[in-house]
C-alpha cells in the first residue's frame, strides 16, 4: 500500500477544512490568501501553494529522499490524476475505508492512527493533508483492482515455470557495508543533505569513514562493514536496491523511521546452494526512554549483558506500562523497514540499539527472538512440495498489477493539460 497512497484531489470543502486545521500556524490577510491561490491546473482540477506546501513537509517528516520541492509537485499531479481516473468509474472511498487507511500506514511505522497525525502536526503537516493522501491511495488501488484485476492473473505453467527457477537456481550472497543516521524531526533536513552526500561517495575507505563517524550501528567500529549475507536473509526491501548496485556503488538514501539508511555492495557472488526462505521473524522491542543520550545508551549496554533471550525483556519491563514492551511474530515483508534492517543481522539474543521511536525520545532496544523457515508443503508423491506456491503467485500476479498501473498512470498523464501558475 505503500507505493500507492498518495494525496487526493481537494475542492472547496476539504481545502476550507484544511485551512481551519492549520490557521494557527499560517500567516494573515492577502499572503494567506496567497497560499490558497492556484499553484497547477490538472485537466479541471486545482493544486494550490499551501497543498505543496503541506505535501513537502509531510515529505520531509517521512525522511523522503530527493528534491521535496519537485517531488511533492510530481506526486500531487499524479495523485490528481488518480484520484479523477477513479471518480470517473464511480469510486470514491469512504470515510471508513479512509480511517483504515490512515491506520495502516501508521502500522508501518509502528504507531496507531493518532500517534502518527499527532507527529505530522509536530512537522506543521495538517491531519486534512494525510487524510487526503490515504484516500487518493484507497481510491487508486480500487480502480487498478477493478481495472486490471483480469488481467493480472497467472496461470498454472506460469508459477511452475517461476518456482522452478525458484528451487532449481543458484543463490546469491552480497558483501555489504552500512550506515544508518539518526534523524529525529529537528535534525532531519540536515540528515537527508549528509545521506545525499555519502550517496555520491565510491570509494570503500571513504563510505568506511563516514559510517565512523556517523553510524547509529554497531558495526559503526568496524567502518560499516557487514559479513558475506544470503540476498534471501535480507528485508524484501532491500533485494531490489542491493541488486541494482555495482560494486563500490552507494544507495539512495533509503528513509526508514526517525532515521535514513546508506548501502554500499563491496562484493556479490553467486553459490550453488539455495538458502531456505524466511517464513517469520519473532522479535522483542523495549522502548528505553532518553532517546540516544548518552545516558541511555549506557543502560541499553548494560541490559545487553543482563538478558540472554526474549524472555528475560517480562522481567525488565515488570511494573512498568504495558507498551513499554513489543513481542511480535511477523512475515518478513510485514516488518517496519528499520526493524527488518536490524533483525537482518542479529543471531536469536542478540540486540540492536540503533534505533529509535517518538521522535527519538524512546531508544528501542531490540532483540531476535526467533526466526522460522517457511514449511514445505507434502505433494501427492509424498516428498515436500515448494514452498510457498500461492505466496510465489501472488507476487507474480502484484508485480504484473504493478506494471499495468504504471502504465496506465502514463498515459493519463501524457493525455492531461497541465498548467503551473
Amino acid at each position: 500500500m505503500l507505493e500507492l497512497l498518495t494525496t487526493a484531489t481537494r475542492r472547496l470543502a476539504p481545502l476550507v477544512c484544511a485551512l481551519s486545521l492549520g490557521m494557527a500556524a499560517l500567516p494573515g490577510g492577502a499572503e494567506a490568501q496567497n497560499l490558497f491561490a492556484p499553484a497547477i491546473t490538472v485537466n479541471d482540477d486545482v493544486i494550490t501553494t499551501y497543498e505543496l506546501q503541506q505535501r513537502e513537509r509531510m515529505n520531509a517528516v517521512l525522511n523522503a529522499p530527493g528534491n521535496l520541492e519537485e517531488l511533492a509537485r510530481e506526486q500531487l499531479i499524479d495523485d490528481r490524476l488518480r484520484v479523477a481516473a477513479a471518480a470517473r468509474e464511480g469510486i470514491v472511498p469512504t470515510e471508513e475505508q479512509v480511517t483504515e487507511g490512515m491506520a495502516e500506514f501508521a502500522g508501518r511505522a509502528n504507531l496507531s492512527r493518532e500517534e502518527f497525525v499527532a507527529a505530522l502536526a509536530q512537522g506543521g503537516v495538517s491531519e486534512q493533508t494525510f487524510r487526503d493522501f490515504v484516500r487518493a491511495g484507497v481510491a487508486w488501488r480500487e480502480l487498478v483492482r477493478q481495472r486490471f484485476g483480469p488481467q493480472s492473473q497467472v496461470s498454472e505453467v506460469e508459477i511452475d515455470r517461476a518456482q522452478n527457477a525458484q528451487d532449481s537456481g543458484s543463490n546469491v550472497r552480497v558483501l555489504l557495508s552500512e550506515i544508518i543516521i539518526p534523524a529525529p524531526p529537528p535534525q532531519a533536513e540536515q540528515v537527508r543533505a549528509l545521506a545525499q552526500r555519502i550517496s555520491q561517495v565510491r570509494s570503500e575507505a571513504e563510505f568506511s569513514a563516514a559510517a565512523r563517524e556517523y553510524s547509529a550501528t554497531q558495526s559503526r567500529g568496524n567502518g560499516g562493514r557487514l559479513p558475506w549475507q544470503d540476498l534471501t536473509d535480507l528485508p524484501p526491501v532491500l533485494r531490489p536496491i542491493v541488486l541494482g548496485l555495482s560494486p563500490g556503488e552507494v544507495s539512495d538514501p533509503l528513509p526508514i523511521t526517525n532515521a535514513v539508511a546508506l548501502f554500499q555492495l563491496r562484493g556479490i557472488e553467486e553459490t550453488g546452494y539455495t538458502a531456505p526462505e524466511i517464513g517469520a521473524v519473532e522479535y522483542a522491542a523495549y522502548f528505553m526512554p532518553g532517546g540516544r543520550s548518552p545516558e541511555t545508551l549506557a543502560r541499553a549496554r548494560v541490559l545487553a549483558q543482563t538478558v540472554d533471550r526474549c524472555d528475560d525483556l517480562y522481567g525488565v519491563a515488570k511494573g512498568q506500562p504495558a507498551n513499554v514492551l513489543d513481542r511480535q511474530t511477523l512475515p518478513p515483508a510485514q516488518l517496519p523497514a528499520d526493524y527488518a534492517i536490524e533483525l537482518s543481522k542479529l543471531d536469536p539474543g542478540e540486540a540492536s540499539t540503533a534505533l529509535t521511536r517518538a521522535n527519538g525520545q524512546s531508544l528501542v532496544f531490540l532483540m531476535l527472538c526467533s526466526r522460522s523457515s517457511v514449511a514445505p508443503q507434502q505433494g501427492e508423491d509424498g516428498e515436500d512440495a515448494a514452498p510457498a506456491r500461492e505466496e510465489l503467485a501472488l507476487g507474480l500476479r502484484n508485480r504484473r498489477l504493478g506494471a499495468l498501473a504504471d502504465g496506465y498512470l502514463a498515459e493519463l498523464r501524457a493525455e492531461a493539460r497541465i498548467v503551473e501558475r
